[in-house]
């Protein structure tokens, strides 16, 4: 991290690593925490729903509520609602508070990792500021190789509170990290929230945010229930489950940076190549789910290929709004969150109406098939408009293919 603050930049990845930490586990204990509730699994799954939707609804209030604020205060009082609401995970007598505190929890989700992203920005040489963004955000990729796995093993061995009372463990020591290393200082100014969020009525906008919704539709119709899919369908042992979620987070770390380079080479055209990559992966998992070695060999594939994306995707909606980077990121966030809630309850839905575990890969691959359908039309309304351009401007050169 050269050049950029060290301690800060720790405690701002830290908040991160936790709070993604806390979003992801919950896939891998499932199995454990329908049978202490006595819910279904798909009922539990309605757990990794509600995180999802209250992302969503939080969104958009926490951008008015934050809109000014002095930003390191901001930021401990988000971690004091991660703490809190993993707090009466932990302690939740039933299934009705413990869905009613994955909700609350989530209010913290999308403002702390804008805010983060924004002050690991502010506090960095301006050469560097893309990388200390990265940085922040290598935090949830990070969480997927160390925190989901470790929190699913504790969970399994100790019983899942264990898991969220590690997550509050988590919050705690990033507080008092936040508190100590974090400038007091950081300049911060009031946004025109009426002019900004005017970027919702950009077609491309429009189009990358439906993009989001729908890919992460598709990987948390599977994702959710990777678990009991590995175990009931494909023949894996529990134990093996922590080790399908550490390679998992492994591709998924690696597809992050690759999906980086891919968009600043051509953006658009590696948008649309990575989607139709993530369902054919689906169509292979679909195929061989009852192999337990080519399923896990597939939804490793699978990882890196959807979270490529999530920096193209990330990078496509502030292109297209650059006026209102901020506005755009955090409404990104909300249609991926509100992507995810709708695929864990479209196929929490078709388990209770019948479908077996096995099917769930289709359920996937129809809404990774609309996410690029969706990719396809944006793309060609790109290219119609710069060959329109072209047209309209006597002596340009030929129009480039969509970047």
């Amino acid at each position: 991290m050269s050049g950029m603050p060290v301690l800060p930049m720790v405690a701002l990845t830290m908040g991160a690593f936790s709070v993604a930490t806390s979003e992801l586990m919950m896939m891998g204990l499932l199995p454990e925490l329908a049978k202490s509730m006595d819910v279904s699994i798909p009922e539990a799954g309605l757990l990794v729903t509600g995180y999802a939707v209250g992302v969503v609804i939080a969104a958009p209030i926490m951008a008015v509520v934050t809109n000014g604020a002095a930003r390191k205060r901001t930021l401990l009082a988000l971690v004091a609602i991660f703490i809190l609401g993993n707090t009466v995970c932990a302690l939740a007598p039933n299934y009705a508070v413990l869905l009613a505190a994955r909700v609350f929890s989530a209010f913290c989700h999308a403002a702390l990792f804008g805010i983060a992203a924004v002050i690991a920005a502010d506090i960095t040489p301006p050469d560097r500021r893309a990388t200390a963004v990265a940085v922040v955000f290598a935090g949830a990729t990070v969480a997927t190789i160390l925190g989901v796995p470790l929190g699913t093993a504790i969970g399994q061995e100790f019983g899942w509170r264990s898991a969220f009372w590690m997550v509050v463990a988590m919050g705690l020591i990033t507080a008092g990290a936040l508190a100590m290393w974090l400038p007091a200082g950081i300049p911060v100014d009031r946004a025109n929230l009426r002019r900004e969020l005017a970027v919702v009525g950009n077609r491309q906008v429009v189009f990358a945010l439906l993009v989001s919704g729908f890919l992460w539709a598709g990987l948390f119709a599977v994702f959710t229930f990777v678990a009991p899919i590995l175990n009931e369908v494909s023949g894996a042992t529990e134990e093996a489950v922590v080790w399908v979620f550490l390679a998992f987070g492994v591709g998924m770390t690696i597809g992050n940076f690759i999906g980086g380079r891919l968009a600043d080479w051509h953006l658009m055209p590696s948008i649309v190549g990575l989607i139709g990559a993530v369902a054919v992966m689906l169509v292979v998992m679909a195929i061989f789910v009852h192999s337990v070695h080519l399923t896990v060999a597939a939804l490793v594939v699978w990882g890196l290929f959807v979270f490529a994306l999530a920096p193209a995707l990330q990078f496509w909606i502030v292109k297209s709004a650059p006026d209102a980077p901020n506005v755009a990121s955090i409404i990104n966030q909300a249609s991926l969150h509100l992507g995810a809630a709708a695929g864990a309850w479209l196929a929490a839905s078709a388990l209770y109406f019948g479908i077996a575990y096995n099917h769930l890969p289709w359920v996937g691959e129809a809404l990774t098939l609309a996410a690029l359908a969706i990719a396809l039309i944006a793309m060609a309304a790109q290219y119609s408009h710069r060959k329109k351009v072209f047209h309209d401007a006597p002596g340009s050169v030929a129009p480039s293919s969509p970047s």
